[in-house]
């Protein structure tokens, strides 16, 4: 339909007419907002688009490595609960899956192995795998804050 440029652009879009339609100031080329001339700037609303796009994809992937070290993070924990679990119901040491998670636990301990030395080894696993897990569940969920920040 030929837009007339005395009457609102909502008119020539077939919208409904009567007094609040045409009271408005008439839509030219040099004011629109919402149309492009001929000849005008194409680019800037696939610019806003395209930014938009971008911003998108970078939440996403930043939500992608911030769910990747949670769910290390989780895991690590996970590991060393369950080696606490095992020495603290004194579990076969002869089986497989115990030593499995009996070896893990002690390469994720690092230096916490021996922080505290009671009497009780229960107690010593206990407090001391214990505390490497609460250290990788605080910087696991601070590195996730940061991530997301981002």
């Amino acid at each position: 339909m030929a837009e007339n440029p005395d009457r609102p652009l909502d008119q020539d879009r077939g919208a409904a007419t009567g007094p609040a339609a045409t009271t408005g100031p008439a839509v030219t080329g040099e004011h629109s907002m919402t149309r492009t001339e001929p000849g005008g700037d194409h680019r800037a609303p696939r610019v806003r688009r395209l930014t938009a796009g971008a911003g998108a994809v970078r939440r996403r992937a930043t939500g992608a490595v911030a769910a990747v070290v949670s769910a290390v993070t989780t895991v690590i924990v996970l590991i060393l609960a369950v080696h606490i679990v095992f020495v603290a119901f004194e579990a076969n040491t002869g089986n497989d899956l115990v030593r499995w998670f009996g070896e893990r636990a002690t390469d994720l301990s690092w230096q916490f192995k021996d922080v505290f030395q009671p009497d009780d080894l229960k107690v010593a696993v206990a407090v001391n795998y214990g505390l490497a897990a609460l250290v990788y569940l605080v910087a696991g969920r601070i590195l996730v804050g940061l991530i997301r920040r981002l």
